[in-house]
């Protein structure tokens, strides 16, 4: 049961990592590209209707890793607190950013909402990088699993680079989002950075790879795992230059989902190693619940995946088509009114025939 759970939570992070990977991404690319304020509601609108949703994957892992895996949670969430702290504070100022945009009535308060949209896309595509990065290089901690490292050790270059991994694939993810998702200046601009971006984050991801195998993590599966993100990876890019956007995306997003896949794969059987004294790293034997409550988390995961599943791939079904920017009106849930004044005019039109019709 405790490699099912430590399975699942993997699964859970790589749903967290494709779906809330281009949202991250789209935040990120928000400036370089939207040039106008038509562009910038193209770009909030083609996340609208998901984003809040794909937020609760990340929910999701915290909870079940809470539940499966107690005393990882309890030493991981103590030891990374300050680092969760700002990542938390950049989620905020994010979702504040994105709902607050149609609620603002001058250029100023939109300005404001754009810059917390964008801040709080790049501090947590960091920050996850960063915490991921250091569960595989292990941290200082006790003999009662207390993690002593201070908040700067965990800012090391290998972190760091990590960091950056996620950063380049969340905006390379984004950018292929973007150009599925929207039309026009917007796509055009999103499709000329996909190149560059994929470029950056195989670069970092290959190098994060070599450093993790130098230090002595990997196993067969992981590399395994690796061979195919770097496949993945290099075919999104030439898709993407193809324009074929579904492929790129498709593609891209096979590459992210496995990053979560393979540094589970790298970490197992421990789940947060102890670099003073391994004897002192947490395993997926002496963090886990008992077997009864892994069981019943069992039951309910059963039941209530499929469930959830379905209908995140049913509202992603019906927001499928592209944005555009005749579509966009205030924020990312209204209609532009030269739109709006077309539709009512041509029912006005049909009315005016039938009354016509019937009365001749």
């Amino acid at each position: 049961m405790q490699a099912f759970w430590f399975g699942i939570i993997a699964v859970l992070w790589a749903g967290f990592f494709v779906l809330e990977g281009f949202d991250y991404g789209v935040g990120m690319l928000l400036p370089a590209v939207a040039r106008s304020e038509d562009d910038r509601k193209v770009v909030v609108r083609s996340i609208g209707p998901v984003w809040d949703g794909n937020e609760v994957w990340l929910l999701v892992a915290g909870g079940a890793t809470f539940a499966a895996f107690p005393e990882w949670y309890a030493s991981m969430f103590s030891g990374f607190y300050l680092a969760f702290a700002l990542l938390l504070v950049g989620l905020i100022v994010r979702g504040i950013g994105i709902e607050y945009r149609s609620k603002a009535t001058t250029q100023r308060g939109r300005a404001w909402c754009d810059a917390g949209f964008i801040v709080g896309s790049y501090v947590p595509a960091l920050l996850f990088g960063v915490a991921f990065a250091n569960l595989l290089r292990g941290v200082d901690m006790t003999v009662q699993h207390d993690v002593t490292s201070s908040f700067w050790s965990l800012l090391n270059p290998y972190a760091l680079l990590g960091g950056v991994v996620t950063l380049s694939l969340y905006a390379f993810h984004g950018a292929a989002y973007l150009q599925l998702r929207t039309d026009g200046p917007v796509r055009v601009r999103a499709k000329a950075l996909t190149t560059s971006l994929g470029l950056i984050a195989a670069i970092a991801a290959l190098a994060f790879v070599l450093w993790t195998a130098g230090s002595g993590r990997g196993t067969l599966l992981s590399w395994m795992v690796a061979v195919v993100i770097v496949v993945a990876l290099a075919n999104a890019i030439v898709r993407a230059r193809q324009g074929r956007d579904a492929f790129a995306f498709a593609s891209g997003a096979v590459a992210v989902l496995l990053v979560p896949v393979w540094e589970f794969a790298c970490l197992w059987p421990d789940v947060l190693p102890a670099r003073n004294n391994p004897a002192y790293s947490l395993t997926v034997h002496n963090a886990s619940s008992s077997d009864y409550t892994l069981k019943v988390m069992t039951v309910v995961a059963l039941v209530m995946t499929p469930i959830v599943l379905a209908y995140q791939a049913w509202s992603y079904w019906v927001f499928r088509a592209r944005v555009v920017g005749e579509t966009v009106g205030d924020g990312y849930g209204g209609t532009n009114k030269s739109r709006l004044g077309r539709i009512v005019n041509s029912a006005k039109e049909s009315a005016d025939k039938t009354i016509g019709h019937r009365s001749q």
